[in-house]
């Protein structure tokens, strides 16, 4: 049995595709580098996370991007022999311009070498690329319109202008021919998210619609000729839960269809899982794959009827269980970063943080405030649960309130819950909480204690985080001392996609993880022992 999200936490517009017994899922990173998650697995049930291919400068430098910016809706494929992800780096996302460039990088194997980038449009965002059976390459994304009224958090139907194609020349890497506009979408609006399959004759066109919100949806289309005309479904939609707010995964749209070597046939989709009686998801959007069938009518719909998707699938004929999640526990013992982490934006690491400087542990070294856009030390792992633990150990020892570094739970500049070590005049080092909560646009600050908690001068700091669905309890402890509670419950609900600017203008999910920033300049480290995340 398959149970979904099959990728849980932040891993939205899922591109699937097989190789032999192999499958491989790609998802979107956003301003998190490095960019693109690949997930593998054989089973369709249990996957592993195998590379982030975009790592070097060369290939990405988001320095800049804003908050939701960067790598979105990459689409992977494999064919001559290479794999082939193509993917778009948005520079801008605010009013009504989009700065959305593509890009091509290929692999002999999922493990790379990737290539370096080659730049081929800037149209539009959500690229795909399709191998026709005879020899020709397509590439697809959707138009932008910047001729309208729809805005950054706003997005309106005459913005998303329609799926453009237009042929790809591998050998000399750019576009050749005319640009044609082969989809204006369904009345729902908001096209974006294409992919093509082709079956039996038919070229099937899955697009996404509706906004990655809570009317999100998976729209079909075929043709006979791949640059249409294209008619759409008869259901119109093959997989959305717009229409059924009660059901478990919400905000389902946005995936690909996959084909079993036995022939069965699956659809990955994005979604989220609102807290019950909430409206928010702190663990963003995940991905979620179910099963279909082609019907007599030539059509492809969700096995169990209707387009709502469910959260138990049957799996492939051998398919193992499910795994049981797990404590993860990273000791910095060696020279790289575990893959577990990002970090944000910079293609140049060793600015921000070093595991050789003071091996055993993981040094921060205090660069910009807590939410830039530039140069942040901030290394985090997704939340992957709604309820968990997680806990390190901080040795710094800071000189003024403009250092500070510890335990952070973060969603972006405007949503954030910060358990800092720091300083303060005729007090020394102390314990204070930093949070942003929700405030679009002005990151106003919140303190979580009236007064900063003193802490003495000496000593490892140990600080921990308790989540617990809508809240978020930090303790903090000298040595091995015993824990204690510092601050108020926290709203933990605030770092997810609908807090703050709201579902259309936020595109990632929850981390928790390590920080530190100097204000002043003088690049203060800090020194983590170790990180735990436990699954409660």
């Amino acid at each position: 049995m398959i149970r979904n999200p099959i990728l849980p936490g932040f891993n939205p517009d899922p591109s699937i595709c097989r190789v032999g017994g192999d499958y491989y899922v790609a998802t979107s990173t956003f301003e998190w580098y490095p960019g693109v998650q690949i997930h593998h697995s054989t089973d369709l049930v249990n996957w592993r996370l195998v590379k982030r291919p975009l790592d070097r400068a060369s290939q990405l430098d988001m320095r800049g991007n804003p908050d939701s910016g960067g790598i979105w809706a990459p689409c992977l494929s494999h064919a001559d022999g290479l794999f082939w992800l193509v993917y778009t780096d948005v520079k801008r996302l605010e009013g009504n311009f989009k700065d959305a460039h593509n890009y091509i990088v290929t692999a002999p194997s999922n493990e790379g070498p990737w290539s370096d980038p080659v730049y081929v449009n800037s149209s539009g965002f959500d690229p795909t690329l399709f191998h026709d059976d005879d020899g020709r390459k397509w590439f697809l994304n959707m138009q932008w319109n910047h001729v309208s009224t729809g805005v950054g958090g706003n997005p309106k139907h005459p913005s998303f202008d329609g799926i453009l194609m237009q042929e790809y020349d591998a050998k000399a890497g750019k576009l050749v021919g005319p640009v044609k506009n082969i989809f204006a979408g369904s009345a729902h609006g908001l096209v974006e998210g294409p992919h093509l399959y082709k079956r039996d004759g038919w070229y099937y066109l899955t697009t996404a619609e509706g906004g990655t919100g809570y009317g999100h949806a998976v729209t079909m289309a075929r043709s006979r000729s791949i640059d249409g005309p294209y008619e759409l479904h008869p259901d119109i939609h093959v997989i959305t839960s717009k229409d059924a707010p009660d059901a478990p995964l919400q905000r389902a749209g946005h995936g690909q269809i996959v084909e079993t070597p036995e022939g069965g046939v699956y659809h990955t989709h994005l979604c989220s899982r609102p807290l019950r009686g909430i409206r928010r998801s702190p663990l963003g959007r995940e991905t979620a794959i179910q099963k279909c069938v082609w019907g007599d009518d030539g059509w492809l719909r969700l096995a169990d009827g209707g387009p709502v998707p469910s959260v138990e699938v049957e799996a492939p004929a051998g398919a193992g269980e499910p795994a049981a999640p797990e404590e993860v526990r990273h000791d910095f013992d060696g020279p790289d970063l575990q893959l577990d982490f990002q970090w944000l934006r910079t293609p140049v690491p060793q600015r921000i943080f070093s595991l050789t400087d003071n091996p055993g542990s993981l040094r921060l070294f205090g660069r910009e405030s807590i939410g830039s856009w530039f140069e942040q030390a901030l290394v985090a792992r997704r939340q992957e649960h709604f309820d968990f633990d997680a806990e390190t150990i901080v040795s710094f020892a800071p000189e003024t309130y403009q250092q500070a570094a510890g335990l952070v739970h973060y969603y972006n500049r405007h949503k954030f819950h910060f358990l800092a070590v720091t300083w303060q005049p005729g007090q020394g080092r102390v314990l204070q909480i930093m949070s942003c909560l929700g405030d679009w646009e002005n990151g106003r600050l919140s303190f979580g204690l009236d007064q900063p908690l003193p802490i003495g001068e000496e000593g490892e700091i140990g600080l921990a985080a308790e989540v617990r669905g809508a809240e978020l309890r930090f303790r903090w402890r000298i040595g091995d001392g015993a824990w204690q509670t510092v601050g108020p419950v926290l709203d933990a609900s605030l770092i997810s996609d609908e807090a703050g600017r709201g579902e259309h203008g936020s595109f990632t999910g929850a981390f928790v993880g390590m920080a530190a920033f100097d204000t002043s300049g003088r690049g203060k480290a800090a020194d983590f022992d170790h990180f735990v995340y436990r699954p409660c």
